[in-house]
């Protein structure tokens, strides 16, 4: 099985998933846009198990639904590498696309919150939009 590593800016924090990505999205909530800097966050999921190395700071969120996200933060350079949703660590992660540093990563296939999608940003014809998050 293939593996990817996604690191952080300064390389102190690692993440190595196995596998093809369980799904790639865009997400152009409010939320995202100020924790990532930029108009959407773009995160790929992957199955358990993963492997991290370093150390990260933590930050939880509850989102829309009440669900808790804990989100991983490099505490050297800032870079926000990936994050859990609590309840659900032992089956999944989503890491930030950027992170893998590879311009051939796989292209979204949804993006949600499309409700806040600044009015400039495309994205390919393929890509299923919703308004919100359709898991609530």
């Amino acid at each position: 099985m293939s593996t990817r590593t996604a690191s952080c800016e300064c390389g102190q924090l690692h993440i190595v998933v196995s596998g093809e990505p369980l799904g790639v999205g865009v997400c152009h909530c409010l939320s995202c846009q100020r924790r990532t800097g930029s108009v959407f966050a773009a995160l790929a999921a992957f199955a358990a198990p993963y492997r991290v190395t370093g150390a990260s700071t933590e930050y939880v969120r509850t989102g829309d639904a009440g669900s808790r996200f804990r989100f991983h933060f490099c505490p050297v350079c800032g870079t926000n590498l990936f994050h859990t949703e609590e309840g659900r660590e032992a089956n999944s992660v989503a890491v930030a696309v950027g992170a893998f540093a590879d311009p051939n990563f796989e292209p979204p296939q949804d993006s949600v919150y499309e409700c806040r999608r600044h009015a400039w940003v495309q994205l390919p014809a393929d890509v299923v939009g919703y308004d919100k998050n359709p898991e609530g």
